[in-house]
């Protein structure tokens, strides 16, 4: 099923587009054909006086604020060296208008004032883009669904770094959190007074 409709009072919430993960191969797209379509969204939904929220994740130089637990996989955290400015968020991207959330977790709701950002906006329906598919923006999508915001995952404006992973989330996940849909269908919806 695509995405039938937008809220009056929709926000576009775009995950992990900063310098350090856009320099991660993607798959099924590329970091840099994800980037150009939440930057159309982004264009859009501004001219349409609607909120857009930039999600970025950084963490402390001393790797403290890293979520705990045991993981079988290597952590990105934990003090690991990482490039300079590498949480920076794409320069492409970022207006001064944008809500700037800074997230330690996978999803961004957890430990940051997006819930309360969006709701004393007005915010009923999010609409998402960014990197991972399996991992930011699926635990946001979550995360969004039981706060009880309208999800619309944008498909097409989201990668991962495992074909499989995305296709999962798409396919499988995504469908019971809310109506799909492509960055076309999102910019004709908002083209077209939603």
């Amino acid at each position: 099923m695509s995405v039938t409709a937008l809220d009056p009072t929709t926000a576009l919430v775009v995950i992990d587009l900063q310098q350090g993960i856009l320099a991660i191969p993607g798959a099924p797209y590329p970091t840099t054909e994800v980037l150009e379509r939440s930057v159309a969204l982004a264009r859009a939904f501004r001219a349409a006086k609607l909120p857009v929220v930039l999600v970025r994740v950084s963490f402390a130089a001393d790797g403290g604020d890293v979520p705990p637990g045991r993981t079988e996989q290597n952590r990105s955290g934990g003090g690991a060296a990482r490039p300079e400015d590498w949480d920076r968020l794409s320069a492409e991207l970022h207006d001064p208008s944008d809500l700037v959330v800074t997230k330690h977790n996978w999803g961004a709701f957890h430990g940051t004032d997006l819930d309360v950002q969006l709701r004393r906006r007005g915010v009923t329906q999010i609409v998402l883009t960014g990197i991972a598919t399996s991992m930011g923006v699926e635990s946001t999508a979550r995360a969004a669904h039981e706060h009880g915001y309208h999800v619309t995952p944008v498909v097409d404006a989201m990668t991962d770094m495992d074909p499989e992973a995305h296709r999962n989330s798409v396919e499988r996940i995504f469908p019971r959190l809310g109506e799909t849909g492509t960055t076309e269908e999102v910019l004709a919806l908002l083209a077209a007074g939603r």
